[in-house]
């Protein structure tokens, strides 16, 4: 039923929003995370990061990830992709990563134009992660190359990655062993950082800069904030001019304490936690009821929030025609197979599993 607000009528189709698996974009923010705007609402206070709020979120950042890190808020995961990449590699240099990463297929160039023309390099595997030993041969073959080859600079990590996986913190100190012996910053994509972490059961510390990782893309955006990511430095020496470079890409907000005072709730009171809790207990729920279906099967183990589900063509038409919403992804399937992606969110309940378990068992036995 359309809901008036002042002179604009919204259309809410509340059946619809639960049927939607598309993305943890497509929800709202979160009731912590909108109080929190509001309150940095009420009062002027001093423009371009001056404010109490954004000094506020440097020192609980530094209280989560128990040790002093210096943190910049920027409103996209693209921005705080590309300009932390940025920060560590130059015009020449070399980024390693998956080849699915979002930074390779989903960011329209932004790390190598704010780069300078930084190169990435995608390596292969086909759960999401990268292996020491991928690392270890390509920055051999940069070396053996000499000058005509792009010099190695870092290395970035998905966490969780692009396939619903995540890597343990033993992974990542094993990579980040590797790439700092030869000279390579260890960057982390965390979009869905929370939801790794909720997995992992361990501090963020033992999940990020106790493993070897120099900078991280904080996400919030996908766990409950408005429009809201960080570029978190664990060593803030290394932060050195990120300031302007954040400013010379049009992400230094004049009102930056509505940026802060998303993160500062998002990192208060475990609120990231509980709500990546939510999200991954949902996709659990439902990787255990659909790979318990005889015609289909779960192409990756269910980590996060993400899951991949390869199920007879028709059986995705039928779930479409139910109102479901969800992508195709490009991945290998058997003979009238197709692969979909389903993510879930902290707002996604048990009722709303539940309905698309119901249609996928009367889908399977019609088709």
């Amino acid at each position: 039923m359309p809901r008036q607000r002042g002179h604009l009528q919204i259309a809410y189709n509340a059946a619809a929003v639960s049927r939607n698996f598309t993305s943890d974009n497509v929800t709202p923010a979160c009731a912590a995370v909108m109080a929190a705007l509001q309150a940095a609402n009420e009062a002027r206070q001093p423009s371009y990061g001056a404010d109490p709020l954004t000094r506020q979120l440097q020192e609980r950042a530094s209280a989560v990830f128990g040790t002093e890190v210096a943190v910049f808020a920027v409103a996209t995961g693209t921005a705080a992709n590309a300009l932390a990449l940025a920060q560590f590699v130059p015009p020449y240099g070399a980024v390693y990563c998956h080849e699915s990463a979002h930074i390779v297929t989903d960011e329209c160039g932004a790390p190598e134009f704010f780069g300078g023309g930084l190169k990435l390099l995608g390596l292969p595997g086909a759960d999401g992660r990268i292996r020491p030993d991928q690392l270890q041969r390509g920055i051999a073959f940069a070396n053996e190359m000499g000058v005509h080859h792009v010099r190695p600079a870092a290395v970035s990590i998905t966490q969780a990655t692009e396939c619903g996986t995540i890597y343990r913190p033993a992974e990542i100190a094993a990579l980040a062993a590797v790439a700092h012996a030869h000279g390579l910053a260890v960057h982390m994509d965390g979009a869905r950082f929370a939801n790794a972490l909720a997995t992992l059961d361990c501090s963020p510390a033992e999940a990020t800069w106790r493993a070897g990782v120099d900078v991280l893309s904080l996400g919030a955006t996908k766990n409950g904030a408005l429009c809201a990511e960080a570029v978190v430095f664990f060593d803030p020496a290394r932060a050195a001019e990120f300031a302007r470079r954040r400013k010379q890409a049009g992400h230094l907000w004049s009102k930056m304490r509505y940026l802060s005072a998303q993160l500062l709730a998002y990192l208060s009171d475990d609120l990231w936690l509980v709500n990546a809790r939510q999200a991954n207990a949902m996709a659990a729920a439902l990787g255990t009821g659909l790979g318990a279906m005889p015609a289909l099967r779960l192409v990756q183990p269910v980590e996060a929030n993400e899951l991949f589900v390869a199920m007879p063509a028709p059986l995705a038409d039928a779930l479409e025609r139910d109102g479901f919403e969800f992508y195709r992804w490009p991945l290998p399937a058997g003979d009238g197979e197709v692969v979909i992606r389903l993510v879930t969110s902290w707002m996604t309940t048990p009722a709303d599993v539940a309905a698309l378990l119901a249609a996928a068992r009367e889908g399977a036995a019609c088709s």
